[in-house]
């Protein structure tokens, strides 16, 4: 897994910009921890970092093709092709040569072979850039879900793009300004596609191409969902599925490096663990890996909550057992997660704030470790999208809402309201301004206006189609590219098989009265793999990600918003309602000890840090 950027300039002579090249180039150093290298012509210039998995000798980057005295095209590229063979084998029958045994030469001369077409034949997670010196094109190119980013900046004669904004941030035609549609994309937990944090900015959207030459950029979409009926049974179904998961798992355990998987010890991680270590030669003759995270003392001390039933580390252990994994406990403790400077690496890795404080830092902390001994790690997010897994899914009063229903969920908790999930101790005025509710309003309607429908469906039907669609494109992506920056900023691979796009097509077009068939949430996933996995685990509830429940965690933030705000430097204080923030931060009652409540804190001090660090300009 790399890190891709690049330069395309028709009114400038590039090979003198190489040191803005590097820069951009170094300022993804964490994905590509292994090497770098740069390309400069007169208008095109690439860069990449590299984090070698497959052909670790012949992988280097960027890669060129050069025939008959003149080069024909030129690649850099991030990611994991899992049909490279097949379509090796296709393109040496129409007389390509290759030099190489990894995927780079493939997607590069997939591209000579098909042009921008090539990414309809790609199947995996990639992002890339080739740039085509006869036609004087740059083609960008990111997959169907979304796993990898890719973002790009227009310039007068030119564009700019990398895998994260930073990159991008490192060259000098590029300022960190943040308007109202960025302040409003940082805040919302409904993604905007193609929609950037920092202004003049855009992401390239999933399953879409953007070919930038002398008259200017245009974007294609090369993949959507599309709604066809199946007439398929349970029994059929539930084969099915079965049968797509295990491919993708079998082909997603392709590398030439250390491979694990992440295990909490839920259903979808579970299933993922237990299809790898029974897939054909996945061993080959070694026991397989399994990760899972906790904290010190949790299991012991554990108090169930509304959305945490019962501690993971437990049911992981059983799973492993079960399997016959080689397993490691990943023991976090509280120092760990208060570290400054892991929450600076956290905003670092995702160019921007967030609420989750110990979520995101705990997420590092096991990207971390698990480097350590692995450079590839399989991970289950996708699973409650595809099998409707949310527990608002489940109640009608959030999936009936005239909104996100996960937005909708964030009235049960008092800290959520009214400002939302969050947004707590943020100005009144500023939250005015922004207006979030109306931004949800609008992200929300055009998003029902694209979901597909099959004809003939009746209400409930159609509107679980919709809700489906909406966790895939306005849900899913946040929870994707978490995973991916905070994994590639430990210079780790993770892979995701409940994304395969096949499973998703075929899982979007299934009926919600099968995809719950048993009277409870993820049925045909619990049926898919009955009798690969203890029972308990099959039945286990939904239970999210860990965070901590130390008390010393809560004290610790509360003394430290306190401090803040006595700083007069804090650039974050003209956002904050001081006297809400100054409450909060003298609660000792233990009501600011809860999650939701927390988050507030979190976001505050995360939003201080991204000012300072990144010397944002709010255009408000």
């Amino acid at each position: 897994m790399c890190g891709v950027t690049g330069w395309m300039d028709f009114s400038r002579d590039l090979t003198a910009a190489r040191p803005a090249v590097t820069a951009m180039t170094r300022a993804l150093g964490a994905r590509g921890p292994d090497s770098e290298g740069t390309w400069c012509a007169r208008h095109a210039a690439l860069g990449h970092t590299r984090t070698a998995v497959v052909d670790l000798a012949g992988g280097a980057q960027p890669m060129a093709v050069r025939e008959g005295g003149r080069t024909r095209a030129v690649i850099t590229y991030s990611g994991e092709v899992y049909n490279a063979g097949e379509l090796r084998g296709r393109l040496r029958r129409a007389g390509h040569r290759f030099r190489t045994a990894g995927d780079t030469e493939v997607v590069l001369r997939s591209f000579l072979e098909w042009g921008a077409g090539c990414a309809e034949r790609l199947e995996g997670m990639f992002a890339f850039g080739v740039w085509d010196p006869g036609r004087e094109e740059l083609t960008l190119v990111r997959d169907r879900l979304g796993v990898k980013p890719l973002f790009y900046t227009r310039l007068p004669e030119g564009v700019l793009f990398g895998s994260e904004p930073k990159a991008l941030l490192a060259n000098p035609l590029v300022r960190p300004r943040v308007d109202g549609d960025g302040l409003r994309e940082l805040l919302a937990t409904a993604k905007t596609p193609g929609r950037a944090v920092f202004r003049d900015m855009r992401e390239l959207p999933p399953g879409h191409v953007a070919v930038a030459g002398r008259g200017g950029v245009r974007e294609t979409r090369y993949w959507a969902l599309r709604a066809v009926p199946r007439a398929d049974g349970r029994d059929a179904a539930v084969a099915a599925v079965r049968g797509l998961l295990e491919g993708a798992v079998r082909r997603q355990l392709v590398s030439d490096v250390p491979l694990c998987t992440a295990l909490s010890g839920g259903l979808d991680s579970s299933a993922v663990a237990a299809l790898a270590a029974a897939a054909p030669g996945a061993r080959d003759g070694r026991r397989g890996r399994t990760v899972t995270t906790t904290f010190e003392g949790y299991s012991a001390a554990f108090r169930p909550d509304d959305t945490r039933g019962a501690p993971d580390a437990p049911y992981a252990a059983d799973v492993a057992r079960r399997i016959g994994t080689d397993h490691t406990e990943i023991v976090l403790t509280t120092p760990e997660l208060l570290d400054p400077g892991t929450r600076l690496a956290t905003v670092r890795a995702q160019d921007m704030p967030t609420p989750y404080g110990d979520m995101d830092a705990s997420l590092l902390h096991t990207f971390r470790r698990v480097k350590q001994h692995s450079t590839v790690a399989l991970v289950g997010e996708g699973a409650d999208e595809l099998f409707g897994g949310y527990l608002w899914l489940h109640r009608p009063e959030f999936a009936g809402a005239p909104t996100f229903p996960w937005v909708a969920m964030e009235d049960l908790h008092d800290s959520c309201r009214p400002a939302g999930m969050g947004r707590g101790l943020l100005a009144p005025a500023l939250l005015e301004k922004i207006d979030m509710p109306g931004h949800y309003a609008e992200v929300y309607r055009r998003a029902c206006a694209e979901a597909p429908h099959q004809d003939g469906e009746d209400a409930r039907e159609h509107r679980m189609r919709e809700l489906c669609y909406l966790h895939l494109t306005r849900w899913l992506p946040m929870l994707l590219d978490r995973v991916d920056r905070l994994s590639m900023a430990s210079g780790l691979e993770a892979r995701v098989p409940f994304c395969d796009h096949r499973l998703v097509e075929y899982l979007y077009n299934v009926p919600w009265s099968l995809k719950t068939f048993d009277g409870r949430e993820k049925s045909l996933l619990r049926a898919a793999v009955a009798g690969r996995l203890p029972r308990h685990v099959l039945l286990r509830p939904k239970s999210p990600w860990p965070v901590t429940q130390d008390p010393a965690y809560a004290r610790a933030l509360r003394r430290e918003l306190a401090a803040l705000l006595d700083r007069r430097d804090s650039p974050v204080l003209p956002l904050v309602d001081t006297g809400a923030a100054r409450r909060a931060a003298a609660d000792a009652s233990g009501a600011a000890g809860g999650w939701h409540s927390r988050m507030n804190i979190e976001l505050v001090l995360q939003l201080d840090l991204w000012l300072r660090h990144y010397d944002v300009e709010l255009v408000l």
